[in-house]
Parts: structure tokens; sequence; C-alpha cells
């Protein structure tokens, strides 16, 4: 993903919830719905993440110094972590407090068709925000389902996005559901929309935790990717065989390569090193985002059968 379609996505995504956050304040303020609140708090924890999205792809475009040899990529994977924190703890543990406060105390629903509204509004602006998101992951999906992208994407910012407005779109469904129910049946169920509600955003702050901390501690490349790295080295004439391979990323879109090969023998040292150049040439061809490769001459040795 190029950085402008990435930074796009996450633009749509802050303005659509800013207006969101507004439109079912406003409704909160008119029916005193719970659910509303914890809809409002949601939108606005996700304007929030927007902003820390932004921020994390500013700090990593930090040029690498001495106290950071390999750059600072990994920030865009630290601020996607502290969004999975923002969500779990203005999000989720406020909707669930405030919805067991509100089914132990039922309050009446005013000024409803009015709210409702204010829901639809919602409903076109995050299904805006998604499209979007859809739309800029949809070349990088290569096929896979979207829950699939989410959990293998080595760029952080569009499985956010995206997890965050399906589950906005879940939560507007909960918040109509409940409004309609505790206007028409009983207040009660207003207090059950915005618990359900806090638990959905604690399972999608679970679920982004989980796969930030995994490009945290550090990921291999992608299959195909290996599979890239390896065929370019083999391809050159003078490599004889790939002995060892090891990837990381240190970015979304950078790659750490580190390799053992074993040369055609009788090379000299000024051949060697021209080698070792043409296949670090191929490896970036093959494969842009290895970045960083370093290669080992070594020698193969079979190792005998028991």
């Amino acid at each position: 993903m190029s950085a402008g379609g990435g930074t796009r996505a996450i633009i749509a995504a802050f303005l659509a919830n800013l207006g969101i956050a507004a439109a079912k304040f406003v409704g909160f303020l008119l029916t005193s719905s719970s659910s509303l609140l914890a809809e409002s708090i949601h939108s606005l924890a996700d304007t929030g993440n927007q902003a820390l999205l932004l921020l994390g792809r500013k700090r990593a475009r930090k040029e690498a110094d001495e106290a950071h040899a390999f750059g600072y990529g990994r920030e865009r994977f630290f601020w996607a972590f502290v969004v999975a924190l923002v969500l779990f703890t203005l999000g989720s543990l406020f909707a669930v407090y405030e919805g067991i406060s509100k089914i132990r105390h039922p309050e009446p629903i005013t000024s409803a068709p009015i709210a409702i509204g204010l829901l639809l509004v919602a409903v076109v602006l995050e299904g805006y925000s998604l499209r979007t998101a859809l739309g800029e992951a949809r070349a990088l999906r290569r096929g896979q389902s979207v829950f699939g992208f989410i959990r293998s994407s080595k760029n952080p910012e569009l499985p956010v996005v995206l997890l965050e407005d399906m589950g906005a779109g879940i939560g507007l469904g909960i918040a109509l559901a409940a409004l309609v129910l505790a206007w028409k049946v009983d207040p009660v169920y207003d207090g059950y929309g915005t618990l359900l509600i806090g638990l959905l955003l604690g399972v999608i702050a679970v679920v982004l935790a989980i796969e930030m901390k995994s490009l945290l501690i550090g990921e291999a490349a992608s299959t195909e990717d290996v599979a890239g790295i390896r065929r370019a080295a083999e391809s050159s004439g003078s490599v004889t065989r790939v002995i060892h391979l090891r990837t990381e990323h240190i970015g979304p879109e950078q790659i750490l390569v580190a390799m053992k090969v074993a040369f055609s023998p009788g090379l000299d040292v000024a051949q060697l090193a021209t080698a070792i150049d043409d296949v670090e040439a191929a490896i970036r061809v093959a494969v842009p985002g290895a970045v960083l490769v370093y290669i080992e001459p070594d020698l193969y040795r079979e190792v005998p059968e028991p």
C-alpha cells in the first residue's frame, strides 16, 4: 500500500468518525439513551485512534540514527497497539460500566424518532468510511477474505480502520435496535444494548492487540516474499546454495534479510564481493521491500544420515 493510499483511508475514517460522534452525541442529548452515549464515546475513541495512526506514520518516516540503526518503521506498529488500548479502556470499559448501570436503573427514552434519524445519518457516514477502507485494501488482499487480510497484513493501519469500521457498523445496528426496543417495549433494553456494544468493542480491541503484538515482537516476511528472495539468490550463476535464510519486518514495507550462501568454489575476494553485490541487487529487484540485505558467504556441508 502506498503511503498516500493509507493516509487517504485514515483521513476518511477520521472525518467520518468525527461527524458520527457529533450526530450520536446530539442523539444522546435528545434521548438520554445510554446506547447512544456508548456509541458517541466509541466514535470519539475511533476519531482519536485515526489521529494516532497518522502520528505513527509521521514518526515512522524519521531517518535512522545511532540509537535506531534500522530506522523507526516499527513506530507504526506501536501506535496501532496504542489504538487497541484506547479502544478497550475508553470505549469498551466505559460502555460495559454504563450498560450495567442502565440495566440496574433504566431511564425512559425521549425524542426517539429524531435520534433514529441521526443514527441513520451515522450509518451513511460509516458506510463511506468502510467503503474507502475496502477500496484501499482491495489491491493488497490478493484474493484473501477481509478477515484473512486483517490476520496476515504487515501494514497496521488498514486492518485497524477495517476492524473499527466493521465494529462501528455492528454497533450502530445494536444501538438502533436497543433504542427502538427501549422506546416501544422497555427502557431496560437500552442498557442491554450498551452492554453489547461494550463487549463488541472489547473483542475488537483484543483482536487488534494480538495482531499488533505479533508485529511488534517481529514477524518474518510473507511466504511469497521469502520464496522470491530465495529464488532471486539462487538464480545467480555464482550461487550454489542458500544455506540459511531469515527475514524480519522492521516496518510495514521494510524487510531485513540475513542469509548464509554457498558460492561457487574458486572465487577470489574481488569476484566474491561482486557476486554478493549481484545477489543483493537481484533480491531488491524481486522484493523491493528488502531494504537491508546481509549476506554471509559460507561452505555447505552435507550432514551424514545416522
